[in-house]
């Protein structure tokens, strides 16, 4: 994939906050975190050209941040208390699939939001407006903040439920 498309950029900085998040869970320093991104993201836009298309950019984003962690494990191990290689490895391995999971479900909440009720997903998106609370959005509709907490509690479940369903379709459950 050519780095100076558009498309490379969009996957590269969609990808940016799984991949601090991975990097954070290996590392538990936050500004040794946004270090290891930056050398993360340098190594990505050299190496754009080694991602396959059609595969999943944030996995093969954290497995290069992975060696950039072990890289800084290594010139810090003296500082403080390192896990064992074993250990780190596992950890390592458990977030990748946690990243794997997050997208997926983040996919299936996608698409379930798109099947409610029009209605419904106004509601929702009301809700999670920047600044919108439930009493706001009772005194706008005229409802009571209990019928409006209601009806975000129903939609909140069936739209749980519509996930586990698309996961379990997928046979990611």
């Amino acid at each position: 994939m050519n780095r100076d498309t558009e498309e490379f950029i969009e996957l590269l900085t969609g990808a940016q906050s799984s991949v601090f998040a991975y990097v954070v869970s290996l590392c538990h320093d936050h500004a040794r975190a946004k270090d290891i991104l930056q050398e993360t993201n340098v190594t990505l836009w050299r190496k754009a050209e080694d991602f396959e298309e059609g595969t999943n950019f944030t996995a093969w984003a954290c497995r290069t941040a992975y060696f950039h962690v072990l890289n800084h494990r290594r010139k810090f191990s003296r500082e403080q208390l390192v896990f064992d290689e074993d250990v780190f490895d596992y950890l390592a391995e458990r977030q990748e699939q946690r990243s794997e999971e997050t997208d997926a479900r983040l996919a299936a909440l996608k698409t379930c939001l798109a099947e409610l009720p029009e209605e419904q997903r106004a509601l929702v998106n009301r809700r999670y407006e920047p600044g919108a609370s439930v009493q706001r959005i009772a005194e706008e509709d005229g409802k009571s903040v209990g019928s409006v907490s209601q009806a975000l509690y129903r939609i909140r479940g069936a739209l749980q439920i519509c996930v586990e369903k698309k996961l379990l379709q997928e046979g990611l459950v």
